[in-house]
């Protein structure tokens, strides 16, 4: 159906950037607002995640901006309009739902639909002409995946796109043995690494023994990243998650030590997890109210 407000959207946004608009707004580019589209988008995701749906209204509408006024430079520099931005997004999701927009795949659940996406991905690279292919050297699979993604994000699309080309475990069971392999190879470079007293490890004189280590945590929690992914899980939001849980505990003990004339630091450690057991305990009261509501 048509929506006058995001065509209304688009004239008042190229207004800001028209001779007589706003001088903030006329002198940005692609590159100075960059960052605003992460930040906007990571607001955008915390309103989400705390069910808060007037912020959320709120915060994609920012995002819009951002999308709106990045088109908007770009028609300024005759590169693209917003009108091709749709048009092509469009063209894409159809292009990618051959199970809604087609009659010759099905898709019984969301398993099969991300399989489909994969497959259609993949043959949309095979047909694209590229830069690299003028000289002669194919895009590769992973050149799609942005290396500004945060670490764990990136390592879930980087697994996603090898297993549609096929380099895949077998098993879950072999995903864990891999776990286990990582994690062991962590211990022996932590136990080959010179370390302080209180157990850290230090840089050396070639700094190769925490390098080597950190590469294996990383391998580590790479290898978490396919767990993650056999289990139908997403690693980054049960993280997020984690994140949240863990603030709300502290949030509690550090108000539980203020009313007790006491900052969370002056606590001895049995007192920071007695308040700890008590934070977990409040939390799963809340949850049965939750469920018996």
């Amino acid at each position: 159906m048509p929506v006058p407000e995001f065509d209304e959207f688009v004239t008042t946004i190229a207004a800001l950037r028209a001779p007589d608009g706003c001088p903030w707004d006329k002198e940005q580019t692609h590159q100075s607002i960059a960052k605003n589209m992460i930040e906007e988008a990571y607001e955008a995701v915390d309103a989400i995640e705390a069910d808060d749906v007037a912020h959320m209204r709120e915060e994609l509408g920012d995002v819009l901006l951002q999308v709106v006024l990045q088109s908007q430079i770009a028609a300024d520099e005759g590169e693209f309009t917003i009108a091709d931005v749709c048009r092509e997004v469009n063209e894409k999701i159809i292009r990618r739902h051959p199970h809604v927009f087609g009659d010759a795949v099905v898709a019984q659940d969301a398993n099969e639909v991300l399989d489909i996406w994969d497959k259609v991905k993949l043959a949309e690279k095979a047909q694209e002409p590229t830069q690299a292919e003028a000289v002669e050297q194919p895009q590769g699979l992973l050149q799609g995946v942005p290396r500004s993604l945060p670490a764990l994000m990136e390592a879930q699309k980087i697994s996603r796109k090898a297993v549609s080309a096929g380099f895949e475990w077998e098993t879950l069971d072999d995903v864990w043995l891999q776990v286990a392999e990582e994690i062991y190879e962590l211990k022996e470079a932590y136990k080959a690494a010179p370390k302080s007293e209180n157990g850290k490890i230090v840089e050396s004189a070639s700094h190769r023994e925490k390098a080597a280590a950190e590469l294996e945590l990383g391998d580590v929690l790479f290898a978490i990243v396919n767990v993650a992914r056999r289990m139908g899980l997403d690693a980054e939001s049960a993280l997020r998650a984690t994140n949240r849980k863990f603030r709300h505990r502290w949030e509690y003990m550090e108000k539980a030590a203020r009313e007790s004339g006491k900052s969370i630091e002056e606590l001895t450690t049995d007192e920071q997890e007695k308040l700890w057991a008590e934070a977990k305990q409040e939390e799963a009261s809340l949850a049965q109210n939750d469920e018996e509501e």
